[in-house]
């Protein structure tokens, strides 16, 4: 596969030139235009931040991209799908208030928000790719009625991934509630029979009888269960949970995986920002102080070659003090540069999480024809 172009800009500005102006010119020079959004349904697939995290991007970005569409004769809106996890953005009403809370209004952004996969995040539709570790993906409805997919993505640091750019963002975030959980699990759902309060949803919505009342508290047979997910999602107690068990390694396998059945067979644009660098991905509902310097802005029409010119571009960045990166360099007297410069293409990720391997993810996306590691980095 030949590399692929990746377009990068500072955060530098100039009077006759800001940010917000700035990205669009990004967007512009790396061919934006080429996509033909006339009477398109665009979906921009973005994380609204979980309620108290402050490193997620700001809507300015998103009406930057939202308003280009439109420019272009398309139809845009912003959209994620629900968390497995219980936070702030386990339901659709849930989410839509944090996206409004943080920001991410029609107002502010010109642009409506919808939650792909529904209000309790069984609205999914299962797309066939039939590769090694993911045979039909279970990816948010709205996603895949969308004509064109774009990315607009914060690259961080993350605990299980190792980082989140645009093959995190696709992949777990547009996954349905079921979705994740066959990302994250190799395991099947467990009843907690202290939270249980008896109501029989997870009976009603179970199409193998795995869930069964039993002395007035639910038991999952997992004889029976297959592992959908589908009963986490309808617990109004949050009663079943989720064995979390995978390893960082599957975890990023089937991401990729996730990220191709998302982007396959209609255009799709990638962005992402490297800033405010959290050591932690934003459903976190607190953000330590960033882990290097802000970089810039970079896009492509190749999600994989975004991501490796992302970690190339961090592993040269001069690190934060007193930041996580920080104590773990001081950890490491070898690897560490008291004047903070650049530290010799230290990989920040794994220095901040040592058990996670970000490498299978790109590695993976390769080989399964998402896109090639092999990049020209074009600076505008």
């Amino acid at each position: 596969m030949p590399e692929s172009k990746v377009y990068f800009t500072t955060f530098k500005a100039t009077g006759n030139e800001n940010l917000l102006q700035k990205l669009h010119r990004l967007m512009k020079r790396a061919g934006f235009e080429d996509i033909d959004f006339s009477n398109k349904f665009a979906a921009i697939k973005i994380h609204f931040g979980e309620l108290g995290n402050l490193a997620f991007l700001r809507p300015n970005y998103a009406k930057v991209v939202a308003d280009y569409v439109k420019e272009l004769g398309g139809k845009p809106f912003l959209t994620d799908c629900n968390t497995l996890y219980v936070g702030s953005r386990k339901n659709a009403l849930d989410h839509l208030d944090t996206a409004y809370l943080n920001g991410f209004s029609p107002f502010s952004t010109g642009c409506h928000v919808i939650i792909a996969d529904g209000l309790k995040g069984t609205d999914e539709e299962n797309v066939p790719i039939n590769l090694e570790y993911v045979k039909e993906a279970k990816i948010g409805k709205a996603i895949m009625d969308a004509d064109v997919f774009i990315s607009l993505n914060h690259f961080k640091g993350h605990e299980l991934a190792g980082f989140g750019g645009a093959i995190k963002n696709i992949g777990m975030g547009c996954g349905s509630r079921a979705g994740k959980k066959e990302q994250h699990c190799d395991g099947k759902p467990q009843s907690d029979r202290s939270k249980c309060v008896g109501c029989k949803a997870c009976m009603k919505i179970c199409a193998h009888e795995a869930p069964t009342l039993v002395d007035g508290k639910i038991n999952i047979d997992h004889d029976k269960c297959v592992g959908c997910g589908r009963c986490i999602a309808v617990c109004p107690v949050d009663a079943i949970e989720a064995d979390f068990n995978n390893t960082s390694t599957m975890l990023n396998y089937r991401m990729a995986e996730y990220a191709y059945a998302v982007c396959k067979d209609r255009p799709n644009f990638h962005i992402s920002l490297i800033c405010d660098v959290s050591p932690n991905c934003d459903c976190h509902s607190e953000n330590d102080i960033p882990i290097i310097a802000d970089i810039g802005m970079l896009a492509s029409f190749d999600p994989v070659a975004l991501d490796q010119a992302c970690i190339d571009l961090a592993k040269q960045a001069p690190v934060i003090a007193n930041s996580q990166l920080d104590d773990s360099l001081k950890h490491h007297e070898h690897d560490y540069d008291h004047h903070h410069e650049a530290f010799d293409g230290t990989d920040p990720f794994t220095m901040v999480h040592p058990d996670t391997e970000w490498d299978t993810a790109l590695r993976h996306s390769e080989e399964i024809g998402l896109g090639t590691r092999a990049y020209e980095l074009i600076t505008i």
